[in-house]
């Protein structure tokens, strides 16, 4: 495990309370840090600070020194150095800390101050909150009871703004209740790189909207939703369907590609209802993309495998598949199988002393959070050592000894093998043991297909395309006739005529950390939200196809920069 630097760090004093922060963090994020809250809309800790919505005015003041001498002025009634503090509030998200700041956050001028911005917000926002699709989630909604006035002075009509208007395929905006943070303004520019959004009008008829011929249709588009704190954009696919609050959250790892997005699975009574975002700084910041976020429709899809057939008699199908096959059998392991699946298909191939293969799946990069390795767990292959050079896209060399007569079973861990360039031809010749989770031409021609779940339905872990390892937990139960991955392997590996290993995450972990040595000091359970970052000194030579994300360089360009 590579342990990360610690930063700089000074001393700031916050509410009389003294804490050591990192250089350059600003006095929001310092007292979030002693359990302070300031509250604030327009900043957000991963776009530029504008200091528009005045939220954030805190009370601070620096160390008195002697002008001439540049000593310090102490003052006689505590002893301590002088304190001049400034006689105006000062806004948190602007101001960085400084060795010997002080910070007064719930001083009468800063409650005063918080009272009017409070009381200018709400001057057109309709307190619609019963109705509101951002109800529990709403900042508006919390901070004016937590730092509003309670009344109102305004008493002409309010300016009615325009609801429902689509920006975009997949984001609606209530314009009454933007508070002109522009947070999705500055996402769309200065993260996804799409300048689309912007502000017309003045005063109480300034209007969030599209610039002209141009839509918030980029890949990137609801991340405006997650940022908008008070409920002016929302998700069109997830409007009105659940209250958040009723909805049951599970950390989960976007599957897309290698970048391991960090993200939350929102489930109840066993459905899934949206997916979110997950903050790992060194992964993803708070991002993901759109594409993403529709994986979990993947779980009921119409072409989902499910067997009435019992476990045991499709493994029974199997294994007299091995018993005819006996050393002519392949495995085509999977780049999307977790690491605990890899490690057991590696068992399963040395039982059935089978070849190995494993299926490249690559496209176009975005730069961002979408990689061009569309497996999320190549890295995991190499590390458990199911291979040891990095995939192709066709699986050439069995094509060969299929058509050789070589191998005359092949166990597919849900790779479609007509996709990765075997030919139905081919495919007649074998006797095909799949298992997956959706149909496809591999498995209408299999002899034996063994339905298993998807990534919301069990628990797991990845290795990302940084050699970061992350878990994942089960979000929901698996669909009825279908079988989890793990209890599948380790049952093959039995009816292959090896010892069962364990089939569970917690009892398996200790067998992975003893023979994988990059995993030996590694638990399921040890390892942290955020990840562990393992030592890829053994592979960093190898030809990745990734190019550079938001927090990845490759190792030849990071080179070449040094």
């Amino acid at each position: 495990m590579i342990q990360p630097a610690k930063p700089d760090l000074v001393t700031v004093n916050i509410d009389g309370k003294e804490i050591a922060v990192p250089k350059g963090t600003n006095v929001i994020e310092a007292a979030r840090l002693v359990n302070v809250d300031v509250p604030h809309y327009c900043y957000h800790p991963k776009l530029a600070v504008v200091g528009n919505c005045r939220m954030c005015l805190i009370e601070m003041g620096m160390p008195a020194v002697d002008p001439a001498t540049k000593a310090a002025v102490m003052d006689p009634a505590t002893g301590k150095q002088k304190i001049n503090w400034i006689p105006r509030p000062q806004i948190g998200c602007g101001t960085t800390v400084s060795p010997g700041l002080h910070v007064k956050t719930t001083s009468p001028m800063v409650k005063d101050a918080r009272e009017g911005v409070m009381e200018f917000l709400l001057i057109n926002h309709p307190l619609d909150c019963p109705i509101c699709d951002q109800a529990g989630e709403c900042k508006l909604q919390e901070q004016a009871t937590g730092y509003g006035r309670g009344y109102s002075r305004f008493i002409e009509q309010k300016n009615v703004k325009p609801k429902r208007t689509q920006l975009g395929p997949r984001v609606t905006l209530d314009d009454e209740r933007c508070v002109l943070c522009s947070r999705c303004i500055r996402f769309s520019r200065d993260v996804a790189g799409a300048d689309v959004l912007g502000f017309v009008d003045r005063g109480s008829y300034s209007t969030l909207t599209c610039h002209p011929d141009k839509k918030l249709d980029h890949n990137y588009s609801l991340n405006t939703v997650d940022i908008c704190p008070v409920g002016a954009l929302t998700s069109t696919d997830f409007r009105f369907k659940m209250r958040v609050w009723f909805l049951k959250q599970t950390n989960t790892i976007c599957t897309e590609s290698s970048v391991g997005v960090n993200s939350v699975a929102w489930s109840r009574e066993g459905t899934l209802y949206r997916i979110t975002p997950r903050r790992n700084d060194e992964v993803n910041d708070t991002w993901m993309a759109d594409s993403g976020r529709v994986l979990y429709k993947q779980v009921q899809a119409t072409d989902r495998l499910t067997s009435e057939t019992a476990l045991d008699a499709l493994i029974a199908q199997a294994a007299a598949s091995f018993k005819a096959s006996a050393g002519a059998i392949a495995v085509v392991g999977s780049g999307r199988s977790s690491v605990e699946e890899q490690f057991l298909t590696k068992k399963l191939a040395a039982a059935l002393n089978a070849s190995v293969s494993l299926v490249s799946r690559t496209a176009q990069g975005d730069k961002l959070l979408i990689s061009a390795d569309r497996n999320p767990n190549v890295r995991g292959a190499l590390v458990t050592g199911l291979i040891t050079a990095l995939p192709a896209a066709q699986l050439t060399s069995l094509a060969a000894d299929i058509d050789s007569g070589k191998v005359k079973t092949v166990v597919s861990i849900g790779e479609d093998l007509i996709a990765a360039g075997l030919t139905a031809a081919q495919l007649a010749k074998v006797s095909i043991v799949y298992l997956g989770t959706h149909a496809n031409a591999t498995s209408a021609a299999a002899k034996t297909v063994i339905p298993t779940v998807t990534v919301f339905e069990k628990a797991g872990s990845f290795v990302n395309q940084q050699f970061r390892i992350q878990k994942f937990i089960q979000a929901i139960p698996p669909l009825a006739g279908a079988h989890n991955d793990l209890s599948v392997l380790a049952k093959l590996i039995a009816a292959a005529g090896a010892a069962a290993p364990a089939d569970q995450i917690g009892t398996l972990w200790p067998l992975i950390a003893a023979e994988v040595p990059v995993l030996s000091s590694v638990l399921y359970k040890t390892i942290p939200d955020t990840g562990v970052l393992l030592d890829a000194t053994t592979w960093r030579a190898l030809p990745f196809v990734e190019d550079q994300t938001l927090h990845f360089k490759p190792a030849a360009l990071a080179a070449a920069t040094v």
